[in-house]
């Protein structure tokens, strides 16, 4: 009897909890494109289309405070990426894990930029001098962390990447291993029960 379950648990779990083709046909700010998202391609798990939704997904996750989703669905046409599994990994970053993010990537804004504090000139006297500090502090504070989150997009969307791509061999073989087991024991069943 045949499963009416598809070929892998993750698949349907992602497809699950995403919207569908025609779920994200139907949105406003969609519909000018949106029978590009009707393409069968882009829906599809394969070995090239989900590695490139997973960075793709990461990239916009990172990149843009909002609309996040749709950045990455947009990126993903042109890419032939995933487009259900480019929309879910933006959920990488949202209203719960965002103040580790902020901490996380002022961090390594403040790492990759060895901001140096010691600046000269009248203009920085000026603004150094108490009266115009918190601006000054405000846009340095900002300016690190966003270019952490730049950081944080480029590199976590290599990352990604590379893992989706390694983890989707993985699933693969397993797959392939169980599949040659069914076989070989319907195969000795088939000479066991010929022989006797």
């Amino acid at each position: 009897m045949k499963s009416s379950r598809s070929k892998t648990f993750l698949a349907d779990q992602i497809r699950k909890r995403t919207p569908s083709r025609e779920e994200m046909a139907e949105n406003r700010w969609l519909k000018p494109i949106a029978h590009r998202f009707l393409s069968p391609e882009l829906w599809r798990f394969t070995r090239r289309s989900v590695p490139r939704g997973v960075a793709l997904g990461l990239f916009a996750a990172f990149i843009v405070p909002l609309g996040q989703i749709f950045l990455a669905a947009f990126l993903a046409l042109p890419a032939r990426a995933n487009v259900p599994l480019a929309a879910l990994t933006t959920f990488v970053t949202n209203p719960f894990t965002l103040p580790f993010w902020l901490w996380a990537a002022n961090r390594t804004g403040s790492f990759v930029l060895a901001i140096d504090s010691a600046a000269g000139g009248v203009a920085n006297e000026e603004l150094a001098s108490g009266r115009w500090g918190w601006v000054t502090d405000a846009f340095e504070v900002a300016g690190v962390t966003g270019f952490g989150f730049l950081v944080l997009a480029i590199v976590s969307s290599a990352v990604g990447y590379l893992l989706s791509g390694v983890v989707w061999r993985q699933v693969v073989v397993q797959k392939r291993r169980r599949r040659l087991a069914r076989m070989e024991a319907r195969l000795d069943e088939r000479l066991n029960g010929d022989g006797s």
